[in-house]
């Protein structure tokens, strides 16, 4: 089991930035790739950015070039830096975890609202 807990989230102005953190615990050690994505309202949630175990990342084509996905191995976290933020970006953001084993595990999430 993996459990996963999302931070960072908050009502912010367009232009500008906030950072996402997920802290994983449990057997991390099971994990291939952590992800994030987000949902917002009346819409599909969406990949928005991904990070391997290896460190290879992508970034989905709406977000590329304003947002970062990246971890930091000793505090078992993956963050999320999100620049030039825009109000379309408005979603709850859902930290994922994908294991070997081919099951996903997810955070309640964390909303991030962008006023135009």
């Amino acid at each position: 089991q993996v459990q996963l807990v999302e931070s960072g989230g908050g009502l912010v102005q367009a232009g500008e930035s906030l950072r996402l953190s997920c802290a994983a615990s449990g057997s991390i050690f099971s994990i291939k790739y952590m992800a994030w994505y987000r949902q917002a309202p009346g819409e599909q949630r969406e990949l928005v950015a991904v990070i391997t175990i290896g460190g290879t990342t992508n970034v989905a084509d709406s977000v590329k070039g304003r947002f970062t996905i990246s971890r930091d191995n000793a505090a078992n976290t993956v963050l999320l830096q999100m620049n030039s933020l825009q109000p379309a970006d408005t979603a709850v953001y859902y930290c994922n975890a994908h294991d070997w084993g081919k099951v996903d595990y997810w955070g309640k999430g964390t909303l991030v609202t962008v006023s135009s």
